[in-house]
């Protein structure tokens, strides 16, 4: 399994590979940037092997700055397993590289 780096995002170019691995990078990443860090599945599309998350993230940094962001992930399937996460800061462009629309 791979985590590609939200598209648009701080970590845009960073792939980490295996469970382990993953689950470290989110660890790591929520404790040191933020208090609170969570995202709430809002919509599941089907796009073949392909599954688009739409979804809503909740943030409060360290500094106590709150945010709450719309933004999606591409998921991709083999077997029936995901094999490959790649984030986007944008819903319209996860869409079209999932090649649906909005």
């Amino acid at each position: 399994m791979e985590l590609h780096g939200t598209i648009g995002g701080l970590e845009q170019h960073v792939v980490v590979r295996g469970p382990d691995a993953i689950q470290a990078q989110f660890e790591t990443e929520d404790n040191e940037i933020w208090d609170e860090h969570r995202i709430e599945p809002q919509e599941f599309i089907d796009a073949g092997d392909q599954v688009v998350v739409l979804q809503r993230e909740y943030q409060r940094g360290k500094s106590g700055v709150e945010l709450v962001i719309d933004t999606a992930s591409i998921l991709d399937l083999r077997d029936g397993r995901i094999v490959r996460m790649q984030g986007h800061m944008d819903r319209a462009a996860a869409l079209e590289a999932a090649g649906l629309s909005e």
